[in-house]
């Protein structure tokens, strides 16, 4: 493949280097991206730094559009498609000549196509490929918003069948087919992936009805549809999930997966819950072409992610992921399993649910209502000639007793627990039954997480924190004059919150061997804390300051995911 001429100028300026270019053009060849996306994909280059080097090396002057409000009139001179082809927004009009922004101004093609359709002479602005998709979408959005679709409802009147068990499935299959149900249920499917939500939670109460989305782990209600449309909505994602409508009275699993444009998948998870007014629906969005399986770019401390890669290249023992529901021990997981995925190696998971498929590891969904649990799964694995086991989570003695022996007889397993922190996941194994000496030779490793949310890089600036507070927080004195807290003061890039996007916070905690005979010896949570934190593992509230001196979180986030050590 030829070089592009970016690679060339970036090459030149030492900006990346051979093999990084020769990587590059392999991930452009095998997903068509733009050459300067693959870049940016690979991480061989920041956003922000290739626009303000395309501005410097064009002499071409670079615009925020995130504080640029574009006129509706300048937006309709060049259609959608155009826009979406070429990845451009018009943002002004002088005279005869219409000022364009591009993430990639040496796109002479792009240029000459918009001279040619609007008979304008074009002048070039760069900006970031993600201010430019997101000027998309807020400009060239057809879909109806929230608050439009909201708006007709009010004046939609839908005769609903009444909230009973003696349900007339027919009359409520015909409700979820009107199309302002339709409309509604598909906006909030789709308006959920711009926003980046990582959950939606539809809840319906005695006198409200409301819709939540989760944005980097916090939830935020976005709209309280008319209550009247309760069991048409509830119904029309129980249909598209394929569950029985019927039945109102016990919980349902389901799945829903939609084609956006473009060509891309999205799969959502659906649990059905009775509530006291209804049933609740969670929907779980997952996104598998963001799914991050590098595990250099999930957030370990350099020691710390050296720690986890061995134990995990150890051909035996058990590595165990801790942490509560939504802190990222799936993706911990499988970036372990995407590492060891090789033709060498046979590989079975016990999931449930499985949330994402990949090509070379044999994933089992798990069935209870049938008898298929974790430790059916695991029995039948041991019979398979396995050499990795990833286990969904361990829950139970017998899962529990199965997985460590079969870390002691040649396998490697790795699963996930329920646990505040990596020392208290040894006193949680020996809770459920399992001896102390089985626990002390089975166990490689443990690392507990957690995802706290990420300032805001657009609207980031300096925050005061008293001395004081930051001592009392974890900071030993002598340092806390190495620390400069930041917070987002809100712009349309994050919502006004303050944060986009989340960063992992990660305790690992290697089984070394005075560990090992700390837990022979019976000692407890606390000792085997401090002895940890003694041999050089970093605690929770350690590792979320750590990401606060490096500027990638905020206090009050700090304070938000961790707790103060003892």
């Amino acid at each position: 493949m030829a070089i592009p001429r970016l690679g060339d100028m970036l090459i030149r300026s030492k900006m990346i280097s051979d093999v990084q270019l020769a990587r590059a053009l392999e991930e452009q060849k095998s997903s068509g991206a733009r050459f300067g996306a693959c870049l940016i994909k690979l991480g061989f280059i920041k956003e922000e730094e290739l626009a303000s080097f395309l501005s410097r090396q064009y002499g071409i002057p670079s615009i925020n559009l995130t504080e640029f409000e574009i006129d509706p009139g300048i937006i309709r001179m060049i259609p959608a498609d155009v826009v979406q082809k070429y990845q451009v927004i018009p943002v002004n009009r002088a005279g005869s000549t219409l000022i364009v922004a591009m993430s990639d101004p040496t796109n002479i093609f792009a240029i000459d196509d918009i001279k040619f359709m609007t008979g304008f002479s074009v002048e070039v602005v760069v900006a970031t490929e993600a201010a430019i998709k997101a000027a998309i979408d807020k400009y060239y959005d057809q879909s109806a918003s929230l608050a439009d679709v909201m708006d007709d409802l009010e004046d939609i009147d839908l005769e609903l069948i009444d909230e009973d068990d003696n349900v007339d499935v027919r009359e409520l299959e015909k409700a979820t087919e009107d199309a302002p149900v339709v409309k509604l249920v598909n906006l909030i499917l789709t308006d959920a992936i711009k926003k980046k939500a990582s959950d939606i939670h539809i809840e319906p109460y005695e006198k409200s009805f409301r819709v939540r989305y989760r944005i980097d782990g916090i939830l935020y209600e976005m709209m309280k549809p008319p209550m009247k449309l309760k069991n048409a909505i509830i119904s029309r994602l129980k249909i598209m999930s394929e569950m029985d409508i019927a039945e109102r009275r016990l919980p349902q699993d389901g799945r829903i997966k939609i084609k956006l444009p473009g060509g891309k998948d999205m799969d959502y998870r659906v649990n059905c819950l009775p509530t006291l007014f209804g049933e609740k629906v969670v929907l779980r969005l997952l996104d598998k072409s963001n799914l991050q399986l590098d595990m250099t770019k999930l957030g370990y401390e350099p020691k710390a992610l050296e720690w986890f890669k061995r134990e995990i290249h150890k051909p035996f023992g058990m590595v165990l992921v801790t942490g509560p529901t939504g802190s990222g021990k799936t993706v911990s997981l499988y970036s372990a399993l995407s590492e060891l995925n090789k033709i060498s190696e046979n590989i079975s998971t016990a999931e449930d649910p499985v949330e994402f498929n990949f090509a070379g590891i044999n994933q089992v969904q798990m069935h209870e209502e049938i008898g298929l649990n974790f430790a059916t799964a695991l029995r039948a694995f041991l019979r398979q000639d396995p050499d990795i086991i990833m286990i969904g989570e361990i829950r139970d003695f017998e899962t529990a007793e199965i997985g460590v022996k079969a870390a002691l007889t040649g396998h490697l397993v790795l699963s996930t627990l329920h646990t505040n922190d990596a020392p208290s996941t040894i006193n949680r194994l020996l809770n459920m039954g399992i001896e102390p000496f089985l626990v002390a030779s089975a166990v490689n490793l443990i690392t507990a997480q957690r995802l706290g949310r990420r300032v805001c890089s657009e609207c980031k600036e300096p925050e005061e924190i008293p001395r004081q507070a930051l001592i009392e927080a974890g900071v030993p004195p002598d340092e806390v004059d190495q620390y400069v807290c930041y917070r987002g003061k809100g712009c349309g890039t994050c919502s006004n919150t303050g944060y986009k996007g989340r960063v992992g916070i990660y305790q690992v905690m290697p089984m070394f061997e005075e560990i090992r005979e700390m837990v022979l010896a019976g000692a407890n949570t606390a000792e085997i804390k401090r002895e940890s934190m003694r041999l050089g593992v970093k605690t929770m509230r350690q590792s979320a300051l750590t990401k606060l001196k490096e500027g990638a979180t905020s206090f009050e986030e700090v304070l938000r995911c961790t707790i103060a050590d003892d």
